[in-house]
């Protein structure tokens, strides 16, 4: 039995280990390389390959990035849809009705999201309030 996770334990030790050499590299490396000449100019920061038209830093709503999240959630499970499309002909309807009850709790999940405002960029979250469902 405990044969089966020994692949599994040599692909974390070489993960961790190659975790530990490019940390101590780096390490290494900005230790014995880095005091290099270029002074200020080689450090700007430059946004593809121009110079910044301004030195400000400017304040982003977190709502965007909100968003971003959600449609990573969402477009991660609608990838498990292509799998399930290539087995489907060889399993039968009990497969067919499992994903149905699977796009069912995304779209239940998609409809929280709408309803609670996340998709909403136009307000910030203190000022929408609460959300009051009528039936």
């Amino acid at each position: 039995m405990p044969e089966q996770y020994y692949p599994v334990l040599l692909a974390l030790g070489i993960s961790i280990a190659l975790g530990v050499v490019i940390l101590i590299a780096s390490y290494l490396l900005a230790l014995f390389v880095g005091n290099q000449r270029g002074g200020l100019i080689k450090r700007t920061t430059v946004e593809s390959g121009m110079p910044l038209m301004d030195i400000s830093h400017k304040r982003i709503s977190v709502a965007f990035f909100l968003v971003a999240i959600d449609f990573i959630v969402f477009d991660l499970e609608a990838a498990f849809l292509y799998p399930w499309s290539l087995i489907l002909r060889d399993h039968g309807w009990q497969l067919f009705w499992a994903v149905m009850v699977f796009i069912f709790l995304i779209l239940v999940g998609y409809a929280y999201v709408w309803l609670k405002g996340g998709l909403d960029l136009s307000l910030p979250a203190r000022e929408r309030g609460p959300v009051r469902l009528q039936l």
